[in-house]
């Protein structure tokens, strides 16, 4: 890309050259600017100053980095790291204006925000407009989200919710009925997205499934996906999959849907972060963007859940409506049942060992996984108004046990290309073993997911846990409970302290 940007030589305003940086910055804006800068003072930049970058009508606020080093970043020059390089479009060499920033608006209103205070309906356009174009730093991005943790009205989030999908693209489907499932999470081993999806597709509804990577879990939909298929597609790649397959599972960070919403995940994943009302802006301006006109939305429920009580559970359900409703989706959200993992598996490659024997029919498959995607699956068929009414679960159960649902993931798979990361499980191995003789009588929900992360899920895909006994197994004295899987040993060695610590199963007698 050729960038539309005079040269030194025209008026004014202050120039650099480019010099690619081989510097992944993650989510972060950063630049490297000579101690020697012809552009300007580095001292004037001390603190919380910011540097403005223009480029082919693209302009980024990033923090400035000093260099001491000639041969890494020139007088003349500045040094993009990958992200702000890819972001900007730039080449190497090219010229880009360069000049102090002021502070991004958006900061009064999230100092606002941490005060307690209401915002309104243009402050929150404001704040998304800001969080996709990457004006605000990580420090700022959690204040913000703290800051609506303590406080925020159903109307607030509406307005969040309409502001990030309107600074983002929005997919549009020429198709009569767009259906999707989404699951608020909470529950290890619950992908039945991935076994809804093809049985949806293979009745011949349209489903464009996108989701996020795992924020507080061991694995997300699109971690599973990413197993068994490669799921970094652009919005156009994920058009190409939905119309030849009717359905897709891909991951939505690479597409432009709601942007503001992957920025505030990117800090909310270290912060463990997922409250009600940033989920529901999450969950809906995703499935808004992506051209979903009808949802199923799965909250789990219990004691060791994300939402740990009925009454929970219905307020959340209750701003769903509220939100999803105003913003025109069709919307039924189902209170299920949480009461230990679904399935046996826990981290992507295990958790997509389920599904694929889920999909493949076979006799060993956990019966919970397969049982509650029928389940989630028949609510979504019953949107279709050519399915008589009660019919949808059989009709999924149907397409499962007859392989239409296998032979359709096999085809969106195929569609979407080869997986990029490895399907192997993790080389160190630990079993719990049950102290006692004794009968389970609990799981954990969220210590096995904290046992599993801390064995590396999902970063190292291969990591992760599988369960061998679950509720109202009799075990002996001796016998493994669980095997916890890793690649490194640092991570290894903390899951199995944790683990040896609190194993997150009680036995009764």
């Amino acid at each position: 890309m050729t960038l539309d940007i005079e040269t030194p030589a025209g008026p004014a305003r202050a120039r650099l050259k480019t010099r690619p940086l081989a510097l992944d910055t993650f989510r972060e804006n950063v630049v490297v600017l000579s101690r020697d800068c012809v552009a300007m003072r580095p001292e004037r930049l001390a603190g919380q100053r910011k540097v403005e970058i223009r480029a082919g009508g693209r302009t980024y606020l990033a923090a400035p980095m000093i260099c001491d080093e000639p041969s890494v970043v020139a007088a003349d020059e500045i040094g993009l790291p990958e992200p702000l390089l890819h972001r900007l479009g730039a080449l190497a060499g090219t010229w880009v204006e360069v000049a102090p920033a002021r502070a991004a608006e958006t900061l009064d209103e999230v100092r606002a925000k941490v005060m307690g205070e209401t915002l309104s309906a243009d402050a929150y356009m404001a704040i998304a407009r800001d969080l996709a174009d990457h004006r605000l730093s990580d420090i700022e991005v959690a204040a913000f989200l703290v800051a609506c943790a303590g406080f925020m009205t159903a109307d607030e989030t509406l307005d969040f919710t309409r502001a990030m999908v309107a600074v983002g693209d929005r997919l549009d489907w020429d198709h009569r009925l767009v259906v999707d499932k989404h699951c608020i999470g909470g529950v290890p081993g619950n992908r039945t997205s991935l076994v809804v999806t093809p049985i949806i597709a293979a009745h011949g509804l349209l489903m464009p499934k996108t989701s996020s990577r795992a924020i507080t879990s061991p694995a997300g939909t699109a971690d599973t996906m990413e197993v068994l298929a490669r799921v970094d597609l652009s919005a156009e790649e994920m058009r190409a999959v939905v119309e030849q397959c009717g359905a897709c599972v891909a991951w939505s960070g690479r597409m432009n849907l709601s942007p503001a919403d992957d920025v505030l995940i990117s800090v909310e994943r270290p912060l463990s972060i997922d409250t009600p009302e940033q989920m529901v802006a999450s969950i809906l301006s995703k499935k808004i963007a992506a051209g979903s006109r009808h949802l199923v939305l799965d909250v789990p429920v219990g004691p060791s859940a994300k939402i740990r009580d009925r009454r929970a559970a219905l307020k959340l359900k209750k701003l769903f409506e509220y939100v999803g409703g105003r913003l025109g989706l069709s919307l039924e959200v189902l209170i299920t049942e949480a009461l230990q993992p679904i399935g046996r598996g826990v981290g992507p490659v295990l958790e997509a060992r389920d599904v694929r024997a889920v999909l493949a029919c076979d006799p060993d498959a956990p019966a919970d996984l397969r049982e509650k995607s029928i389940r989630l699956a028949g609510r979504v068929l019953e949107a279709d108004p050519a399915l008589m009414g009660g019919k949808g679960e059989a009709r999924a159960r149907e397409l499962l046990d007859s392989g239409a649902a296998g032979r359709k993931m096999d085809e969106i798979i195929a569609a979407q290309g080869p997986s990029p990361i490895s399907s192997g499980l993790g080389d160190l191995v630990h079993e719990v073993r049950a102290h006692r003789d004794g009968v389970v009588s609990s799981v954990d929900c969220l210590r096995i997911a904290t046992l599993a992360r801390l064995a590396g899920a999902p970063t190292d895909p291969g990591a992760g846990l599988d369960l061998l006994a679950k509720m109202g197994t009799r075990v002996r004295a001796g016998q493994p409970l669980y095997r916890l899987y890793a690649s490194e040993p640092s991570d290894f060695g903390f899951a199995v302290e944790a683990a040896d610590r609190d194993s997150g199963v009680s036995l009764a007698a």
